[in-house]
């Protein structure tokens, strides 16, 4: 797990946020087993009591339930997992329309140049489109 640490937020928050950030795009799934409490705390170079303090918080909000003597592992609830991957798409949206009027872009200027950024990345990428209406 690659963790970039910043200064704005609390390490225990990031952590929360990067395994919402491995759930919503795939990387991890239902079920699948995370790092044990002291393996991520070596990996990522924190206090193991920081990363305690992540995997609590991801239980109570159920994300990740531990089973005794086997390890933490992503919930198996799928509704729960696709409304972590809506709240992270949320999340993203939030901060591009707040930049964008910021830029002054009105709404459907933002809508146009999202559509047209899209082509150009699937062109890039040899994509087709994913039946996204004409986009």
């Amino acid at each position: 797990m690659q963790l970039r640490l910043d200064q704005h937020s609390p390490i225990y928050q990031q952590i929360i946020d990067e395994f919402k950030r491995a759930i919503a795009r795939g990387e991890l799934k239902p079920g699948d087993r995370i790092p044990s409490q002291r393996e991520l705390a070596s990996m990522v170079q924190v206090n193991p009591n920081t990363v305690q303090r992540a995997y609590r918080e991801m239980e109570q909000l159920g994300i990740t339930e531990t089973l005794r003597g086997q390890g933490t592992f992503v919930t198996q609830d799928a509704g729960l997992v696709d409304s972590v991957r809506r709240e992270m798409a949320e999340r993203a949206l939030v901060s591009f329309v707040q930049e964008m009027n910021a830029l002054g872009y009105g709404c459907e200027e933002m809508v146009e140049l999202v559509r047209e950024t899209y082509r150009r990345v699937l062109a890039a990428q040899g994509g087709e489109s994913d039946g996204d209406g004409g986009v």
